[in-house]
């Protein structure tokens, strides 16, 4: 498996995103999707997805605690491609147990409270989301935060059993706003409001000048445990 996906590297390592996401949409036709969250990075994706199959799977996972700027960018991003992005919602008697358990925001007293609702929130979609699928196609990039750093443009997913496809994981920010300005690409407009990376209300604020760019996601937690669990890599 690890020889696999050395070789597939090799043999995209100077490839141009689009190249890579043609080769991949082709071959996995009907068994290919790319996970928004609406961030600058997944709209990008959309843009350049659309471009070269309108018809491709594109999917969202809303946890019922998303912000009402996202929820106008779901509407935006449909609305100008002419699409309608696939929405998985989290089990409601597992939201209903949550709040019984641990409160409206008990994901704050901890991080395993924090994780517990992540995977009741967006881990549980996901998994549906993913069924039937060979290859998930994320907006992650290696400048994004410590724990990506490591990450490759295509992985086995093991956690998910599956591949997982990584066309920005070489861009810059700076690459990724250019090609947004250029192409005119729809983007959340809290991006404009200081919040690089954009999550449920409640877990994302604005950043300040000099923080890293996930500093505020989860920003009362160690650098090392912010990511819910999409992510994690386990093999």
């Amino acid at each position: 498996m690890s020889e696999r996906f050395e070789l597939l590297n090799s043999w995209f390592e100077c490839a141009s995103v689009e190249t890579v996401l043609s080769h991949f949409l082709q071959t996995y036709k009907g068994r290919i999707a790319l996970a928004t969250s609406y961030g600058a990075e997944d709209q990008v994706l959309t843009d350049m997805i659309v471009r070269i199959n309108p018809s491709a799977k594109i999917f969202s996972l809303d946890t019922g605690r998303l912000a009402e700027e996202t929820y106008m960018l779901m509407e935006t991003t449909n609305r100008q491609y002419g699409i309608k992005i696939d929405v998985y919602f989290p089990d409601q008697a597992a939201v209903e147990k949550l709040y019984r358990i641990q409160g409206i925001n008990g994901f704050r007293e901890s991080v395993e409270n924090r994780k517990t609702c992540c995977q009741v929130r967006k881990l549980e979609p996901l998994r549906r989301a993913l069924e039937g699928l060979e290859v998930w196609i994320t907006g992650l990039r290696r400048a994004q935060s410590p724990t990506r750093e490591t990450m490759r443009l295509i992985e086995w997913d093991e956690a998910n059993g599956l591949i997982k496809l990584n066309p920005l994981i070489e861009w810059s920010e700076e690459m990724v706003w250019d090609y947004i300005k250029t192409q005119k690409v729809p983007y959340n407009t809290l991006h404009d409001q200081g919040y690089p990376s954009i999550g449920c209300a409640p877990c994302t604020r604005a950043i300040r000048e000099g923080e890293d760019l996930r500093a505020g996601r989860w920003w009362w937690e160690n650098p090392e445990h912010k990511e819910c669990g999409l992510h994690i890599k386990r093999n």
